[in-house]
C-alpha cells in the first residue's frame, strides 16, 4: 500500500483514517479515533511522521492531539494555544471594557515549511494565530496578530454560524517571512516579516453585508489557498463569490463572475493543482435568500478550471443527479499529487467522494460517516 494513499477525515464525532490500494480504487476505514469529539482538523506533516488534530472535547474542552510515529500512539499537547490573559491586578475591569478572550476551538492547522522541522502553526475560534517548535506539544501566541493594536477593529465584524474563525494559514514555500491568512469574518490579512506586523489584503473584494462601501477589512473569506509551484498567485472562495490574485498586485479579482449564472458563486473549499496554478476546483453550494448551504437544485457538482477562472467546466459524472442536498466545508476538500490528480471531498451528510482522473468521473467510496469537517491526503 503506498503510504500517499491516505485519507485523513475529521467530523463532528471523530476522526477516522481512509487507506487506499495504488489503484486508489480500493478503500478500507479504520476504526474512529476520538469518537464522540468535534474534530476540525486532522493534518499530517509531509516532512515527517508527526499527525497533529485541532479538536473540541466533551470534557477537555478545545485542544490539540499529536503523534509522532504516524498514528501509532497519541497523546494531547502539554501545552495547548491559550490567549495571554492580563496580570491579576488588570482583572478588575470596568463591566463594559475589554474582557479576556479564550480558545473555544483549535480550528486550522499548518506544518512548516521545508527546512522547518517541528514547526507548526494553529488557527482557532475567536480569532488567533498560534505556533509551535516543537512538533505541537507547546504552543504559543503569535503576538504580531494577538497583541496587535488593531486586533479589535480586525475582529469587530463578529462571527459566522462557528464563530469567528482564524483559518487558511499559508506560508509563502519560497519566501519564509511572507505569511497569509484568512478570518471570517475579518478578512484576509499577509505578514511579510515572519508574523511579527500585519496588513489586510481585501482590496477588490465584494462584499454585501457591511454599511461601509469597499472596507479594508470585515470581509468574510470562507478558504483561501496558494499555489505552491508559483506562490505569487492566491485564490480564495468568499461569502461574496470567487477571487483570484497574483502578487505583487494588491487587487483581487472575481472570477467567479464567469461561473454559470444559475448556479453561482458561493462555496466554502477551493483546491489548487499541485504543478498547475491556473487548474482549480470548487464545490458551489446554494447561496441565495436563506443561505440553505445545499447542493443548488439538490444536484451537486464540482467546478473545474483550468485557466485560472476565465472559464469553468461542470464535473457530476457519477454523482447524484438529484435530490442529494448535501454541502461540503472548507476544510473538507484537497488533492493527491500522482500524475492523474486525485480529487477527495467530504460531505455533510457523512459521505467521502473520490476522483482519480482529475475530476472526469466520482466515486463514492465511504458511506455513513458522521458529517465531514475536514479531509487532508495524508
Amino acid at each position: 500500500m503506498s503510504k500517499s494513499n491516505q485519507i485523513l477525515v475529521g467530523t463532528r464525532k471523530g476522526a477516522f483514517l481512509l487507506s487506499g490500494d495504488e489503484s486508489r480504487k480500493n478503500w478500507k476505514v479504520s476504526e474512529p479515533l476520538y469518537l464522540g469529539h468535534i474534530i476540525h482538523h486532522w493534518v499530517k506533516d509531509p516532512k515527517s511522521d508527526t499527525m497533529i488534530i485541532g479538536a473540541k472535547t466533551g470534557h477537555l474542552g478545545p485542544t490539540v492531539f499529536r503523534s509522532t510515529d504516524n498514528g501509532k500512539t497519541w497523546k494531547e499537547s502539554s501545552k495547548p494555544p491559550a490567549f495571554k490573559q492580563p496580570e491579576s491586578s488588570d482583572n478588575l475591569q470596568a463591566p463594559d471594557g475589554p474582557k479576556p478572550k479564550s480558545v473555544d476551538s483549535v480550528f486550522w492547522l499548518t506544518p512548516g515549511r521545508i527546512g522547518q522541522e517541528g514547526l507548526w502553526y494553529a488557527g482557532t475560534t475567536p480569532a488567533g494565530l498560534f505556533v509551535s517548535d516543537d512538533d505541537g506539544d507547546t504552543w504559543q501566541s503569535v503576538d504580531g496578530f494577538n497583541e496587535n493594536p488593531m486586533y479589535a477593529a480586525w475582529t469587530e465584524g463578529g462571527g459566522t454560524p462557528g464563530g469567528q474563525i482564524l483559518h487558511s494559514i499559508l506560508l509563502d514555500p519560497k519566501d519564509h517571512n511572507k505569511m497569509y491568512f484568512g478570518i471570517s469574518i475579518g478578512g484576509i490579512f499577509e505578514s511579510l516579516d515572519n508574523g511579527a506586523k500585519w496588513t489586510p489584503l481585501n482590496k477588490g473584494v465584494e462584499i454585501v453585508f457591511s454599511p461601509v462601501e469597499d472596507p479594508e477589512w470585515g470581509h468574510d473569506p470562507h478558504c483561501v489557498a496558494q499555489s505552491q509551484i508559483n506562490p505569487n498567485i492566491l485564490y480564495h472562495q468568499n461569502h461574496c463569490g470567487i477571487y483570484r490574485i497574483e502578487r505583487p498586485g494588491d487587487t483581487w479579482t472575481r472570477i467567479g463572475d464567469n461561473m454559470p449564472k444559475e448556479i453561482g458563486d458561493i462555496g466554502f473549499p477551493i483546491v489548487i493543482h499541485p504543478r498547475d496554478p491556473n487548474c482549480i476546483w470548487v464545490f458551489p453550494m446554494d447561496g441565495t435568500e436563506v443561505w440553505p448551504r445545499t447542493s443548488p437544485g439538490g444536484k451537486p457538482a464540482v467546478y473545474n478550471s483550468v485557466d485560472g477562472g476565465k472559464s469553468w467546466n461542470r464535473q457530476d459524472k457519477g454523482m447524484p443527479e438529484s435530490n442529494a442536498y448535501f454541502t461540503v466545508k472548507r476544510q473538507a476538500m484537497d488533492c493527491d499529487s500522482h500524475e492523474d490528480v486525485g480529487i477527495y471531498f467530504g460531505t455533510s451528510q457523512g459521505e467521502v467522494w473520490a476522483s482519480i482522473d482529475n475530476g472526469s468521473t466520482w466515486n463514492c467510496i465511504v458511506k455513513h460517516l458522521p458529517e465531514i469537517y475536514s479531509i487532508k491526503v495524508g
